[in-house]
């Protein structure tokens, strides 16, 4: 119980249509209540710490228990949190809001009521703007919005344990939620027409089955009323003109612009300051995508990559700052090779045996033509398997250097040429594609290691 908990709503109109080619198509509208947990030490009105899969009703105050006399003591930490999601989500924070108490009789409520914020919400009116790739070759990328009703600081409850061998609950007062919880209202109507019936689906725990939900809920509701049906209101929300009261043990949040607009002989650590919270905001998801495809000329589908992967964004511009290749080509290693290897492996960026600066080194041994890119590749899968060993270590090693020798390159390929009659004469016949065939076979006769530019010229010669 008092889990800090941000309470968000907001609305988004579903693409989700019938197959219908009627003009006036059925489409989804989504309302979804998100309970995310705040990252704090302690609760939202008690000291009691936050810790994850502790033994049950071990960390909990005598507030959490609502004993007789304790008050609530807010958190300003969570406070603070709650300023940082409605300035990520554009949301105007209002300077003053309210707490409210929301009466309802539950065995994981002890006290009888939850606190929450209800009629002065500590910041509302935001939208989130998002990206997304489309197109038939899921390159193009397209933005839309969803506005936000409100945020809210909301008390947590505790955690029925049903057991159904005893026929019992025990209630465990640590908490009750995981880090994310969903409700969603569901309904569908034609564009131009008032909305319709809505359902509710609530206590969804991740993003997949909230994505399952809502479709599965719009589709059904599609197929009723084709069949001539009727969509029933099964929501289950509480009523807020009956169900809420002014919480009497708080006062009145308030919270300053800047240190400026601050009352005499108030001290700035003692309250929060927006202006404050403004200056720390990290890079939100959608300018980061924009400054990566502006400042380093890469794809937008390579942005996404890169910002949905968590530190993957640190790692590529380590290895930029230290290597000369450039950015589109080093993406490519980045979210191809790294990328790859980390997936097969079911291992984080943060657990790569290949630092930033060990793949900035292997990819200036090509970018100087000391190895090929076919031989790089190799060098990586070996400084994969063997931390700890640079890419020049195992060049050196293996002798895998690039074979730059006029003379010995002038002996093999004058061997491919000789055994190949047939692709000389479609290459002098025109056919200059074929050439690509008689560069593989030198390649594979070096082991990779042949100079391609200076390959390609000597093919060239010998077969014009």
């Amino acid at each position: 119980k008092a889990l800090p908990i941000i309470k968000c709503n907001c609305r988004h109109l579903n693409t989700h249509q019938t197959h219908n080619p009627a003009p006036q198509q059925l489409v989804g509208v989504v309302g979804l209540e998100i309970h995310a947990q705040i990252n704090s030490s302690t609760k939202l009105f008690s000291g009691a710490p936050v810790r994850f899969s502790a033994p049950p009703n071990s960390l909990v105050s005598f507030f959490d228990a609502s004993l007789p006399g304790t008050l609530p003591v807010l958190n300003k930490r969570c406070v603070e949190a709650a300023v940082m999601t409605g300035l990520a989500l554009n949301c105007a924070i209002n300077r003053k809001s309210l707490f409210d108490r929301k009466h309802y009789f539950y065995a994981d409520l002890p006290a009888g009521y939850q606190i929450t914020q209800q009629r002065l919400p500590i910041a509302v009116d935001g939208v989130l703007t998002y990206s997304l790739l489309g197109g038939k070759k899921r390159n193009q990328v397209m933005r839309k919005n969803v506005t936000i009703k409100q945020i809210q600081l909301e008390q947590d409850s505790g955690k029925s344990l049903h057991d159904d061998v005893r026929s019992q609950t025990l209630i465990d007062l640590n908490r009750a939620e995981g880090q994310l919880r969903v409700d969603a209202n569901v309904s569908v109507h034609r564009p131009g027409e008032p909305l319709g019936v809505r359902t509710e689906v609530k206590n969804i725990n991740s993003i997949r089955y909230l994505a399952r939900a809502i479709d599965y809920e719009i589709q059904r509701q599609i197929d009723v009323l084709q069949r001539g049906g009727t969509v029933q209101n099964e929501t289950r929300a509480y009523d807020s003109k009956s169900g809420f009261m002014p919480e009497p043990n708080l006062p009145p949040l308030i919270l300053y612009e800047d240190n400026a607009s601050l009352p005499t002989g108030i001290d700035a650590c003692q309250v929060v300051v927006v202006q404050k919270i403004k200056e720390g905001l990290p890079e939100l998801p959608s300018v980061k995508r924009d400054r990566l495809v502006q400042t380093y000329g890469i794809l937008p589908e390579h942005s996404f990559t890169l910002v949905n992967e968590d530190g993957l964004v640190d790692y590529f511009e380590a290895v930029l700052k230290t290597t000369k290749k450039e950015p589109r080509k080093v993406i490519g290693w980045v979210t191809n090779e790294l990328l790859g290897h980390l997936k097969q492996e079911d291992m984080s960026v943060c657990q790569s045996p290949i630092s930033p600066s060990a793949l900035a080194e292997l990819l200036e041994l090509q970018e100087t033509g000391h190895i090929s890119s076919s031989v790089a590749k190799q060098v990586f899968q070996k400084m994969w398997r063997s931390p700890g060993k640079t890419a020049l270590q195992i060049t050196q090693e293996q002798d895998l250097g690039l074979v730059s020798d006029t003379a010995q390159l002038h002996s093999i390929c004058q061997k491919v040429v000789d055994s190949h009659p047939d692709e000389v004469h479609a290459i002098r016949s025109g056919n200059k594609k074929v050439l690509n065939k008689l560069m593989g076979l030198v390649q594979k006769e070096t082991k990779g290691r042949a100079d391609p530019v200076l390959v390609r010229a000597i093919l060239q010669k010998k077969t014009s």
